[in-house]
């Protein structure tokens, strides 16, 4: 069942992409240029976001556990380090460059979007490189990746 509802969820992600212009990447490079062809439509859809992402952890989180598995997974890192930057660097500059991030990404390579097997590929790529390579921080790649912890103390933190 778990499978499922994520299948689901994604379908209606995707569905909203399309809906909202995220999988055009003409249209996210015109919100993008501020200074030039500006289109701000897709400020309302990133405002409806996260006003939908606040709403769905407060009702979430209200819940003891989540209702398809034992326990919430709650990321329980906070340190902001040089593989955070660089990671939010990489994604600023191929959102920018290509007007994808990931999840457009995939719903445009579904509708024959052209360029977006190169961006898969390239994604790929950066995503293999960030697993294998050093952290940028001295404390070592282990001591940062986020372990779980419970929603009580994710709450709190």
């Amino acid at each position: 069942m778990q499978t499922l509802m994520a299948l689901v969820a994604g379908f209606i992600f995707g569905v909203g992409l399309v809906v909202s212009g995220l999988a055009n990447p003409a249209k996210v490079l015109n919100f993008l240029d501020v200074a030039g062809a500006w289109d701000p439509s897709l400020a309302l859809t990133m405002a409806s976001a996260v006003v939908t992402t606040a709403v769905g952890y407060r009702l979430a989180f209200y819940r003891s556990r989540p209702v398809f598995s034992k326990v919430f997974d709650v990321p329980s890192g906070t340190q902001i380090d040089g593989r955070l930057l660089s990671g939010a660097a990489m994604f600023g500059l191929g959102w920018g460059l290509v007007g994808y991030c990931p999840g457009p990404a995939i719903v445009a390579l579904s509708i024959g979007e052209s360029g977006t097997i190169i961006f898969i590929m390239a994604m790929l790529i950066g995503m293999g490189m960030g697993r294998i390579a050093p952290s940028f921080s001295r404390s070592g790649v282990a001591k940062n990746r986020p372990v779980s912890k419970p929603v009580s103390e994710a709450i709190q933190s």
